[in-house]
């Protein structure tokens, strides 16, 4: 059973950089595709970042292109997401989640949700 749990979020000034990490204690990890997704207050979910299963495929929201990198280490069931020149616009709850199918940016074709991790960008 897939179970993810999110970590490295905290307080960060703008322009600075952040690395999520989400790990699967399931050992599952490698049979999905994996995503991140955001949550600010009072907004929807909103894509942020989808990779393959193989990693070899990856896709970005516009507002993150450039910025933000996905990855993927199969071997120790993590996926991570790389942060850098952070806006206050960032400031959210990212979620990571598995996915069964391939790469997507619809939250509905994610299985599995971690609990979140908290991103603060100060300006």
């Amino acid at each position: 059973q897939v179970q993810l749990v999110e970590s490295g979020g905290r307080l960060v000034q703008a322009g600075g950089s952040l690395r999520l990490s989400c790990a699967d204690s399931g050992r599952t990890l490698s049979t999905y595709t994996m995503g991140w997704f955001r949550q600010a207050p009072g907004k929807e979910h909103e894509f942020v970042a989808t990779i393959s299963r193989s990693g070899t495929i990856t896709y970005y929201a516009d507002s993150v292109k450039g910025r933000f990198t996905i990855s993927r280490d199969n071997a120790k069931n993590t996926v991570y997401l790389q942060m850098n020149s952070l806006k206050p616009e960032d400031t959210a709850v990212y979620y990571c989640a598995a996915a069964p199918g391939p790469v997507s940016t619809l939250k509905t074709e994610y299985t599995y949700w971690g609990q979140g991790t908290q991103v603060t960008v100060s300006s």
